[in-house]
Order: structure tokens, then C-alpha cells, then sequence
């Protein structure tokens, strides 16, 4: 069983707060295309709390990836707003987006995208070497997120050398690295056999129970989605609970 770490050094990860780490309110989004625009979404509503694992399920092309990058602050809506820890985030300049993002919100996707040059160690290293943690204590916290991860004996080993479960685990690692509030992964299983998908389910589960993080976790796996606290769905542009 996997035991719990401290994964904020700098916040309080089980602090308790009535605001959602994440909300969205009444957004929308279009894309024109030729002749016509595709209203993607309508409207959408949505609220998520610290410790709170939500499976975003919905079929290709129904929206699941803008509505992530949406959240990430990778795309500004139309309309309506994105609330991050309470903080309106429309108004806020592309450094403060930028800055925001890098700081409160990790990224898994179904590709690991792990750089190939740097062992598993220094993958997870780099982020908090970047935001300016020095490297004694990016080494202490990789080494310890890898730990946890279950890959203390891997962590010198580079991607190519790593299997897909152990990739992904990597992946995860790097993305709590820097501590964020939350975490949004886009098919993180989807690439991987069944076993090897539900034991980094499980791994990433157990990250954000045990620190307080939320997740949005989209998935076509209906057998990881049952595990989760909720499931949603997009229909007809606004998010839907199933």
C-alpha cells in the first residue's frame, strides 16, 4: 500500500475551503470553420473541490480537450469565466495567465512527453528548477515523488530505458512537482494495457488523496471512471453529471 508524503512544502495541501479549486461559470466557445461556426461549448457550468477526482467522459469530438484547456488556461473562452482558486481569471495579461498556469496546474497527457535526454529523476528536477528551487531541494523532492510513485529504482534510468506503466508514472510525478492545486490529465491511461492502466490510475489516486490536489481526468476507460468521485459528460455544448 502506498503511504502518504508531504507534497506542499509550501501550502497547506489538506487546508480546508469552501471556494472550488476550479470553476468554471457560463463558458462558451466557437470555432469558425468556412462556412459555418461550431459551437463547442454553450454555456458549460462547473465546480471542483480540493481531494475531488471527476472522470470527464464524452466521445471524440464532443469538446473533452477545449473544455481542458479551458480549465488550463491554455485557451480563453468566448464568454463566462474560469475561476482558479476563486481568482477570475479573464482579465488577467498572458504573463499572469502564464505564471498562474505554471504554478497551480499540473498537465498529464496520454503521450508522456517526457524529454529524452534527462533520466526520470531530472525530468521531475527540471519544473522546480525552472520556477527557481534550488537543486539540492529539487533533487530531495524528485527523489521523493519517485519514491512514491513506486520507481526508486528507476529514477536514474532514461525514458527509452522506462516501460510505458513507468513512463506515465514519470509523467505524474513531474506534473505535482511544483505543487499546483490542480491536476488536469487528458487520457493518461489510454496508451497502456489494462493492468499496467489501472495501476497508474491507482498511483495517481492516491496523490491526490493523500495532498489535497483536484483532478479532471478525461478517460474513454468506463472501468477507471467508476472510480472516481463523479462522472461528466458534455452535451449539447454544457457539462452534464452521469
Amino acid at each position: 500500500m502506498m503511504t502518504a508524503i508531504d507534497l506542499d512544502d509550501t501550502k497547506a495541501a489538506a487546508e480546508l475551503v469552501e471556494e472550488p479549486v476550479l470553476r468554471l461559470s457560463r463558458v462558451e466557445r466557437h470555432y469558425d470553420e468556412a462556412d459555418r461556426t461550431l459551437e463547442v461549448l454553450r454555456g458549460a457550468d462547473f465546480e471542483l473541490h480540493a481531494g475531488e477526482i471527476v472522470a470527464l467522459v464524452a466521445p471524440s469530438g464532443a469538446g473533452k480537450s477545449t473544455l481542458l484547456h479551458i480549465a488550463g488556461l491554455l485557451e480563453k473562452p468566448d464568454g463566462g469565466e474560469v475561476y482558479l482558486g476563486g481568482v477570475a481569471t479573464g482579465s488577467l495579461n498572458d504573463a499572469d495567465r502564464t505564471r498562474m498556469r505554471r504554478l497551480e496546474i499540473g498537465f498529464v497527457y496520454q503521450f508522456h512527453h517526457l524529454l529524452p535526454e534527462f533520466t526520470a529523476l531530472e525530468n521531475v528536477m527540471l519544473p522546480q528548477m525552472i520556477r527557481g528551487l534550488g537543486k539540492k531541494e529539487a533533487v530531495k523532492r524528485a527523489e521523493q515523488l519517485l519514491a512514491y510513485m513506486r520507481l526508486e529504482e528507476r529514477i536514474h534510468h532514461l525514458p527509452s530505458e522506462l516501460s510505458g506503466g513507468e513512463q506515465q508514472r514519470v509523467a505524474i510525478a513531474r506534473a505535482v512537482a511544483n505543487v499546483p492545486r490542480l491536476i488536469l490529465a487528458d487520457e493518461p491511461t489510454g496508451n497502456l494495457d489494462p493492468k499496467t492502466a489501472h495501476y497508474v490510475f491507482d498511483a495517481l489516486q492516491a496523490l491526490v488523496r493523500s495532498s489535497g490536489l483536484a483532478a479532471v481526468i478525461a478517460t474513454h476507460n468506463m472501468d477507471i471512471a467508476d472510480r472516481m468521485d463523479r462522472r461528466i459528460t458534455l452535451s449539447e455544448g454544457k457539462v452534464v453529471e452521469i
